[in-house]
């Protein structure tokens, strides 16, 4: 008779179980994954903090997302292509035309309505992190930026700033003011190169994404690293979320989901924090 509790317990968790996997299995079915029981996830590769090498932030939440939904995580690094819309059709909807079959889910995908309506067989969703333009700076050198373009940036009509080849701090800083600042930005490959330079002395300031540089710089640095407001940068932030297939909506779904319990139980900020960067929520 003291058995028989336990024994309907083991039965009833048994039908449980037996009932979870049954869903899990049709759930997985209705998810279109490029292959059974494994969710493949896109990210950049070079892509210090988020993905390099099998590891980094973006590397960290997909293997979480795919322990959420009971697979096993298959992270996959792709070279960046031309432009974003290149990506997503190369890394989510269709593969590279070299043949390199595309993911499950793509990450680090900024959640634009813009991008979105030009890519109308993806889409984009859930979230995880702002990322923002800042600049790190040697006080010694550079003063607080603040006001407008003509002001917050005059000492770089005489200081050398060093941006990421090819990056929005890139862009607005060679046009910007008529482009008086064009002989002093100094182009790398990479932000954590340009925060080299910045502590050698072969530059003053350092603009690229805040995410990037805090990584880069470090706890304890002696560079102040702020936001920039300038009124003349149009884009002084955007959200970072996830791409599927549009029709791919059960996906979609779970993924969702999945992100929104990483959030809510801390997981998504302390892998943020382990990797040295502090997470904005949307």
């Amino acid at each position: 008779m003291k058995n028989k509790p336990f024994r309907a317990l083991f039965v009833s968790c048994a039908m449980l179980l037996g009932s979870i996997s049954t869903a899990s299995a049709m759930a997985e079915e209705a998810m279109e994954l490029q292959q059974p029981g494994r969710l493949r996830v896109a990210v950049y590769a070079a892509f210090p903090p988020y993905s390099e090498k099998g590891k980094g932030i973006d590397v960290a939440l997909g293997r979480e997302l795919a322990k959420r939904l009971g697979l096993e995580a298959e992270v996959v690094e792709y070279a960046a292509d031309e432009d974003m819309n290149d990506d997503l059709r190369n890394m989510v909807w269709k593969g590279h035309y070299l043949g390199t079959r595309p993911a499950d889910v793509m990450l680090h995908v900024p959640v634009d309505s813009h991008l979105a309506s030009n890519n109308d067989q993806v889409k984009i969703f859930a979230p995880y992190h702002i990322e923002t333009v800042a600049v790190a700076r040697n006080p010694q050198l550079v003063p607080p930026i603040a006001g407008s373009a003509a002001r917050g940036l005059e000492v770089f009509t005489r200081e050398k700033i060093g941006v990421e080849v090819r990056s929005l701090a890139d862009n607005f800083l060679l046009s910007v003011l008529n482009g008086r600042l064009r002989e002093n930005v100094v182009h790398f490959p990479s932000v954590a190169e340009a925060v080299a330079a910045m502590r050698d002395g072969s530059v003053a300031a350092v603009m690229a994404p805040r995410g990037e540089m805090e990584a880069a710089l470090g706890k304890e640095s002696p560079y102040p690293l702020t936001d920039v407001g300038l009124p003349e940068l149009q884009i002084k932030g955007w959200a970072l979320g996830m791409a599927v297939k549009a029709d791919n909506s059960q996906l979609a779904r779970g993924l969702a989901t999945a992100m929104e319990g990483l959030q809510r139980d801390g997981t998504v900020a302390k892998i943020f924090a382990q990797h040295g960067v502090t997470v904005k929520t949307p």
